[in-house]
């Protein structure tokens, strides 16, 4: 077992499979391979619906707050119902003119609706593109979703909220697309309830159909339309089904949007593979949105709970103070996750000590690893662990490719690729980048740097070394490694701040730009006190930190992310690029020849 957390609880039973894993050696090139066995039977996305209709058709699929009720009660859908809702839909959906190899876009917050649809769409051999909703939401720029949509070429709509998305449906590049809505349909639309009258069709898809056209983050470019197949999605659930030795049916509460394939296939269709039960939490990681997480949190015992660092650093505060919600929380769940970006260390930890002081146990931390490209799932860890930064090894059928790459400690960093039944066959129209984005032996390149955890034990695990892109080199040539120091910074911090922006690229010295928690100010009292912490943290992790790891300069921001520009995304990562080119002000405040007494400086 692995693990740093301060407290020596047993482990409650997250009940893995074994671990297994094949290394082969070419030079100084590793190929990491797990060759636990995986089922293969189900290859479309709409198979595991028809099989738990069958075999558990009034267990709860999906459950969503209604919007008829005051009081928030849960509005749930059984295997049964959904199936046949989902058989209805597509019949009416095949009326409008939707049919393989079409494109049925979605603008849509998660819901209940939402699924059943995509799933209609995609039972016909369609797919379905839901984009980010802060693409069409009222006063959003709409360049992107024109720009989505002239990649794309749907030839429907699919809308939660008419009125919430008018001025996106008013725009002239979706003129005279049928437009299906489930809430404040306008003239000439389609009403959500009337389509489920529709006379229903069987599903004809099959396993080479593309079933989703998925947008990517767009943070080096343009975002290109990520082709997931049925059996790129299918085939990673019974991957990460394989991890396991459970037999029991999963219960999440979980808010990652389905424009994102961590959302969209990591969980929702994780949970309908294994036949399990998701709540759908309309709580975001943000100030003032939070509390819509705990409320759910509160009312439903989750076996599996998943969110971005961001969710985490605010949960821990909850569970610290409300014994109850503790209580609650670690009822029965089994693994921990988070994704979307590195977690610090100290989050983690604080969870593990109120977890051993509630149960009497740790809860394992689990953390996937991949891109929309990889399914999204290319490795996890699926061993006991309490330890932050990892990514685990390969899921089975999987095989990862290490290649050395430039390393400020010479040698030890690895590039990243990804060789498996999940990886995509590559974007939508776009030949060249498609092929540019494989090697010669045909493993996806992810642009992303690894190490491994022992490098005298490859079973230990990778862990992860930041995006190849962010890194830069300061004046002196000295390499910085962004997303380590980012994950460092934030982790001897403790918990005073909620991410950091890493500077320096061309400069003496690195430095960063810090967005405080929102509950720091509650935990330490007054500025001056939470900037003592955080001269503290950046002082001890000087200590130890050499060459490009060390921090010259630092400053407190004020606010936090602005999730409407892209700089937070959906999964609550920081573009870092993007976070520099916004705040050129503060940029030149943070390298000054002289700095004003906001900025910390550290010898």
């Amino acid at each position: 077992m692995d693990g740093t957390s301060e407290t020596h609880a047993p482990f409650r039973d997250a009940r893995y499979a074994p671990r297994a894993l094949e290394v082969e050696g070419r030079g100084d090139v590793l190929v990491l391979r797990n060759p636990t066995p995986y089922s293969n039977t189900i290859q479309t996305v709409t198979a595991p619906l028809a099989r738990w209709a069958a075999q558990a058709p009034n267990r709860i699929w999906l459950a969503e707050r209604s919007p008829e009720n005051e009081g928030g009660g849960w509005r749930t859908v059984t295997y049964g119902e959904a199936a046949r809702r989902v058989s209805a839909l597509a019949g009416g959906l095949s009326a409008l003119g939707l049919a393989r190899g079409q494109c049925l876009l979605i603008l849509a917050r998660n819901g209940v609706d939402h699924a059943l649809i995509g799933y209609a769409a995609m039972s016909l051999g369609a797919a379905i593109s839901p984009v980010s909703p802060q693409y069409g939401l009222k006063g959003a720029d709409l360049t992107r979703l024109a720009f989505a949509v002239e990649r794309l070429k749907p030839v429907a709509v699919y809308v939660d909220d008419a009125e919430a998305f008018g001025d996106a449906l008013a725009a002239p590049f979706l003129a005279g697309l049928p437009v299906v809505a489930s809430r404040n349909a306008r003239p000439g639309d389609v009403r959500f309830e009337a389509l489920q009258d529709s006379h229903p069709a069987a599903a004809v898809c099959r396993p080479s159909d593309p079933a989703k056209l998925l947008l990517t983050s767009g943070s080096t470019g343009q975002p290109k339309a990520v082709i997931c197949t049925h059996a790129n999605i299918a085939l990673n659930a019974a991957q990460i089904a394989a991890c396991y030795d459970d037999p029991d049916p999963p219960v999440l509460v979980n808010s990652a949007p389905w424009s994102h394939s961590l959302g969209a296939n990591a969980i929702l269709h994780m949970v309908l593979h294994r036949g399990g039960s998701l709540y759908i939490d309309a709580g975001q990681p943000l100030a003032g949105k939070f509390d819509e997480t705990v409320r759910n949190l509160r009312e439903v015992a989750t076996t599996y709970h998943n969110m971005v660092p961001a969710g985490w650093g605010m949960l821990v505060g909850e569970l610290e103070r409300d014994e109850a919600l503790a209580r609650k929380f670690f009822e029965r769940v089994r693994v921990l996750q988070y994704g979307g970006a590195s977690m610090a260390q100290s989050i983690l930890d604080r969870v593990q000590a109120v977890a051993a002081r509630t149960i009497g146990h740790r809860v394992t931390f689990a953390a996937g690893y991949g891109a929309t490209e990889t399914g999204p799932t290319a490795c996890n860890i699926h061993w006991l662990n309490a330890r932050s930064g990892m990514i685990g090894l390969p899921t089975p059928g999987t095989s990862v490719k290490l290649v050395p790459a430039p390393s400020e400690r010479g040698g030890d960093k690895f590039e990243i690729r990804v060789k498996g039944p999940q990886v995509s066959p590559g974007y939508l129209d776009m030949p060249e980048a498609s092929a540019e984005a494989f090697d010669e032996e045909g493993f996806y390149r992810l642009g992303d740097a690894a190490r491994l955890a022992d490098p005298a034990d490859p079973s230990a695990g990778l862990v992860f070394d930041g995006r190849l892109v962010e890194n830069f080199k300061l004046a002196s040539g000295t390499f910085v490694a962004a997303g380590a120091l980012r994950v460092a910074a934030v982790s001897a911090i403790g918990g005073v701040v909620s991410d950091a922006v890493v500077c320096g690229e061309g400069r003496d010295g690195v430095g960063l730009m810090l967005f405080l928690d929102p509950k720091a100010g509650l935990l330490l009292g007054d500025p001056a006190t939470v900037r003592k912490a955080i001269e503290v943290g950046l002082e001890r992790l000087n200590a130890t930190a050499k060459g490009g790891g060390r921090v010259a300069r630092a400053l407190i921001l004020d606010g936090a992310p602005d999730a409407a520009s892209g700089e937070l995304t959906d999964k609550g990562y920081i573009n870092q690029a993007l976070a520099r080119d916004r705040r050129p002000a503060e940029l030149a405040r943070l390298f000054a020849e002289t700095p004003d007494e906001d900025v910390l400086v550290f010898s």
